[in-house]
């Protein structure tokens, strides 16, 4: 394999990660293999961390690895298809709705339930563990307790605790970190090309979360998004602006959803109404296919909802980096502001403001978002937030 590609090079800061996979990928190859080097491998892997840390590039990193005759090179046909979607033994689980449901589990294990066909390994990677309905984990649970010879389940979860107590027992647990940020800035200036100076701001507003920080360093608009996110809590200055401000978030979330959702929903639209026939000689489509489109619509109106979700959770974390940077000024630290462009406006707020209002309306936030990721309706949580950070006192 050629040093200088592997599927591990997108792997930022994770050092540690690499070199259990690596090893557990060599335990695979060794066919006078000792004890030491069998519990190297096994066949269920939990891998947990921050946002953008990389778990799933981490899982599916491995999954490459595990097909590829090279051990990982990046550039194989069975690397490539891997990322493609198109190899015959690795499933990519990603859900688009806001949970995953039974009957998905089982379509998963009626699949999976097959001998690799390419000789190697049947590889499962889930990157929505934590997204489990109950009945759908007690599904999995039962699959993991008696895997298949050749298949590996990788699972991806930002914490343990988001992981039935049952399955996590049975995985290897690998805790990713996040990359510091001048990992992530030397990433985009030598695999993207950006520049120094927004490589640097992009990843130190994402805090370490690579896939943000390129989103923010190559799309001006969604610059321009943040930063009137940012100076939302400058605005507000009672209940009218808190109400203004909720209204704000959730329009914005929503445009970007329907922006990045629309071209994407016809194309679905337009494929499906071919498969059915749509278009050809003769009658319309095929029997099923207004009620297979009718499905698809569903699952995109799922899509967007969770997408709108999305959207507000990364608005509040950003506008939680604002009264982190208010906390810290009121500590006597100004030395590790996450966002030094707001400099002067934050050590204003932060003298007009006490702290232990700060640690409240920063606990307010994160309410908001755990409440967010249980269904609460979306502008009423932006409300009922925006009236807190309202407060002065």
């Amino acid at each position: 394999m050629n040093a200088t590609t592997s599927v591990y090079d997108d792997l930022v800061g994770q050092a540690h990660i690499v070199e259990v996979l690596r090893k557990a990928v060599a335990a695979t190859r060794d066919v006078d293999a000792t004890a030491e080097s069998n519990n190297q491998m096994t066949h269920a892997w939990i891998f947990t961390g921050p946002p953008g840390s990389g778990r799933s590039s981490a899982a599916k990193a491995f999954a490459q690895a595990l097909v590829c005759p090279n051990d990982g090179c990046g550039s194989c046909n069975a690397c490539r298809s891997v990322l493609n979607g198109a190899h015959p033994d690795v499933d990519v689980i990603r859900t688009q709705g806001l949970s995953i449901k039974i009957d998905e589990i089982r379509d998963l294990l009626a699949r999976v339930a097959w001998a690799p066909s390419m000789g190697g390994w049947r590889v499962v990677v889930m990157e929505d563990a934590d997204r489990l309905t109950e009945s759908a984990a007690n599904a999995l649970l039962k699959a993991i307790e008696e895997p298949g010879n050749r298949t590996v389940w990788l699972l991806c979860a930002p914490t343990l605790h988001d992981v039935l107590p049952t399955i996590r027992s049975r995985c290897r647990h690998l805790q990713l970190t996040t990359p510091s940020t001048l990992a992530v800035a030397q990433v985009l200036q030598n695999r993207d090309g950006i520049s120094p100076q927004m490589a640097q701001f992009a990843a130190r507003v994402s805090q370490g979360h690579i896939g943000r920080a390129r989103y923010l360093a190559k799309n001006e608009a969604v610059r321009n998004t943040r930063t009137l996110v940012m100076k939302l809590p400058l605005t507000l200055k009672g209940i009218s602006t808190a109400f203004a401000g909720a209204q704000t978030l959730v329009d914005s979330a929503t445009e970007q959803a329907i922006e990045s959702a629309e071209e994407r929903n016809q194309i679905e639209i337009d494929d499906l109404s071919l498969a059915y026939g749509k278009g050809a000689t003769g009658r319309g489509m095929a029997t099923g296919g207004s009620k297979a489109i009718k499905e698809l619509e569903k699952e995109q109106k799922t899509r967007s909802t969770r997408m709108v979700r999305d959207g507000l959770d990364a608005a509040l974390l950003d506008i939680a980096t604002f009264y982190r940077d208010v906390m810290m000024v009121q500590a006597g630290n100004t030395d590790a502001l996450i966002n030094q462009e707001l400099e002067r406006e934050i050590k204003n707020y932060a003298a007009h403001t006490k702290a232990h209002t700060t640690i409240t309306k920063m606990n307010a936030i994160m309410t908001a978002r755990t409440n967010l990721s249980h269904n609460a309706a979306p502008l009423l949580t932006m409300e009922a937030l925006m009236c807190v950070l309202a407060r002065q006192s």
